[in-house]
């Protein structure tokens, strides 16, 4: 199951909005037969790929255990049945890390596995695969992406100077590991503040990868300039907003871009976009793990109305005194009113730190 694992991890930023799924064919003695994980979506999962290896070194997998990191699915979705495949080949034993949250699988495959004489074993390593596809069960069983927010700021949690320049706070390696963490992502998300201040790119430059994110934007009252360079043929652009202005929603359609008018549902939020719609419309277009890079105010909205999952920040070694926030929240009225945060991890990424935290109770689903 550890080799699954990694295999799956090979699949971080290709199988998307698949889940990253490995699997490793194995005879009674343990010697492994076939291996494979999880291709480009409309491309064969995990299981198919580790046949087709076996088949291709001349091996027979007849009464071979597979390990396999999620359930094998059981629907005809972009591919055929894993569960059929796998029974059709001769597996005598699945055993597999966790059941497939989506409700056209959620035990099924398990089931017609079963039905067909393979012994089905479930559990092993079991937390590893749900945080591997953490987005992939949160789109599944809450129908809303996982909202990871990435912050660069300096050592006194600075963002940007008072004038808004921020390039460049963190150093190239962290830079690097950024982009490795938009590639794992389905789509980035921005605020119309950042793309009007720094007219970013926000694909994926520095990290391999075979496809770019998908691009969301909060632009209540489509402000978004024609010529911003969001605008890219290998990626699509959500332009969410609360304005009526047809013309210029039009104009937007027209360089490429989908326009969703999301206003808020009462008087006083009329005027700006439902995010809580929002990340319910993204997980409609099988948006699995969704990465802000944001400035302060889309940020401490975010934070405000408890739609943030996890936090990946970047600390600089260096102070900058004056200057903008990570995320423009409060004033409290108290200490104890402020976001409590879990440390899951602190890594030195070159000359600054990553630190990777999680809101109490955000993955208990």
């Amino acid at each position: 199951m550890s080799e699954a694992l990694a295999l799956a991890e090979r699949a971080l930023t290709l199988s998307n909005p698949n889940p990253r799924v490995g699997c490793v064919i194995a005879n009674a003695d343990g010697h492994v037969l076939g291996r494979g994980f999880t291709q480009q979506a409309g491309g064969p999962h995990a299981e198919v790929m580790a046949l087709r290896d076996a088949q291709a070194q001349g091996l027979s997998v007849a009464g071979a255990t597979a390990w396999v990191t999620l359930e094998p699915c059981a629907h005809h979705g972009r591919t055929g049945p894993c569960c059929e495949a796998l029974a059709q080949a001769g597996i005598a034993r699945v055993v597999a890390a966790c059941t497939d949250p989506n409700p056209q699988v959620a035990g099924q495959g398990f089931a017609r596995l079963a039905a067909a004489g393979v012994v089905v074993d479930i559990g092993a390593g079991a937390p590893a695969a749900r945080e591997l596809n953490i987005g992939f069960f949160s789109r599944m069983l809450r129908r809303t992406p996982w909202v990871r927010m990435k912050i660069a700021a300096s050592l006194d949690g600075r963002t940007a100077l008072d004038d808004g320049r921020s390039q460049w706070i963190t150093d190239a390696p962290a830079r690097t590991d950024g982009h490795a963490w938009r590639a794992r992502a389905c789509a980035v998300l921005t605020g119309i503040g950042t793309v009007l201040q720094d007219d970013p790119l926000l694909d994926v430059r520095l990290a391999p990868t075979t496809r770019q994110p998908h691009l969301a934007l909060v632009d209540s009252r489509l402000q978004l300039p024609l010529t911003a360079r969001l605008f890219g043929p290998q990626r699509q652009l959500l332009v969410y907003t609360a304005s009526d202005d047809a013309a210029k929603a039009d104009a937007l359609r027209a360089r490429g871009a989908t326009v969703v008018r999301l206003p808020g549902r009462t008087p006083g939020t009329a005027a700006k976009v439902d995010l809580a719609d929002m990340l319910a419309d993204l997980a409609t277009r099988e948006v699995n793990e969704l990465h802000v890079e944001a400035g302060t105010q889309l940020n401490g909205s975010l934070l405000r109305e408890g739609l943030v999952d996890e936090l990946l920040v970047y600390l600089a070694p260096k102070l900058i005194g004056a200057g903008m926030g990570m995320a423009r929240l409060g004033p409290l009225a108290d200490l104890a009113d402020a976001q409590a945060i879990e440390y899951r991890a602190v890594e030195p990424v070159g000359p600054d730190l990553r630190i990777l935290a999680r809101i109490p109770g955000r993955d208990r689903f």
